[in-house]
């Protein structure tokens, strides 16, 4: 096996090769270190751990591939991932709410079909390139945590109920907590992942994530919705540290599709922080908002 992962980095051929033996083999075996940078140090010291593996990193990426791909699949079929993509190592949860969109455009149907096969297809690919290391889709919750984003953005008050599903702007703000999450989470965690076919395949990854979020700040833009989008991006800013990274879809009242620093260059979040995003708190939990029960894996403790 190590030689086989020796290989893949060679050339696009044993690349190909790699990934085609991904599925028997299992890279959750490997358990390669990482080490040697800043924000491996921070980021292993958030998890309380000395090291994290590729196979830790892409776990991670794993639960929230899963909530994406529950979030787009009931929209789009009423119904969420097939079983036999959900199992694995560590508790395996139940899907709270969804139910399919009552979408009246056509185009923002065919925009959350593709990307509804687009996460499904991210599920499967790193199911089967894990093995039996894969974690299994742990408990999420797509009802209540949507209404405690939008109560946070001062999008309804307390007491009121956000139904994700309701309706196509409603479900296209629900997509906009999710796309820019995925980004900056894939982002962050590249330089973590010392294999350099595994850092190719989430570099792709990363790339479908940023067209998904790319699109979606377009539509709520073209759809009056920045008022909106700029709550929730204030509200994520608020949980993920005190830096102020996070960018709504205008600026100055233009727009602002792709949130970049002054080089253009998009910003990432540690895992740390991601779990500060997805547990919806800014304090160190290891369990809340989206994933009242935690997520699987070895990264699992908000920064």
């Amino acid at each position: 096996m190590h030689d086989l992962i020796d290989r893949s980095a060679e050339n696009p051929a044993d690349r190909r090769r790699f990934l085609k033996s991904a599925t028997a083999a299992g890279l959750g075996m490997i358990g390669v270190s990482v080490a040697g940078s800043a924000a491996t140090a921070a980021s292993a010291s958030a998890q309380d751990a000395n090291s994290i593996s590729d196979s830790a990193i892409l776990n991670f990426a794993l639960n929230l591939e899963y909530l994406e791909g529950e979030f787009y699949s009931f929209a789009v079929h009423g119904h969420g991932l097939p079983g036999n993509l959900t199992h694995g190592t560590g508790q395996r949860g139940p899907v709270i709410g969804g139910r399919a969109v009552p979408f009246k455009s056509r185009s923002i149907r065919q925009f959350a079909a593709e990307i509804a096969h687009d996460e499904f297809d991210h599920v499967r690919f790193l199911h089967a390139a894990l093995g039996s290391a894969a974690v299994a889709r742990p408990t999420i919750n797509i009802q209540q945590s949507f209404t405690a984003v939008a109560i946070a953005a001062g999008l309804i008050k307390p007491g009121q109920t956000f139904d994700v599903y309701a309706n196509e702007n409603n479900f296209l703000q629900g997509a906009f907590i999710f796309e820019d999450v995925g980004v900056t989470a894939f982002k962050g965690a590249a330089p973590l992942i010392s294999n350099k076919t595994f850092l190719s395949a989430a570099a792709g990854m990363l790339a479908v994530e940023a067209y998904h979020a790319a699109t979606i700040r377009s539509v709520l833009f073209d759809r009056h919705l920045a008022r909106q989008a700029n709550a929730i991006s204030a509200a994520r800013d608020s949980l993920d540290g005190p830096s102020d990274d996070d960018q709504g879809i205008t600026i100055n009242g233009r727009a602002n599709i792709v949130p970049a620093d002054s080089n253009s260059v998009a910003f990432g979040r540690i895992p740390g922080r991601v779990l500060n995003v997805v547990y919806l708190t800014p304090n160190k939990a290891s369990r809340g908002g989206f994933y009242p029960d935690g997520v699987n894996g070895q990264i699992h403790t908000s920064s």
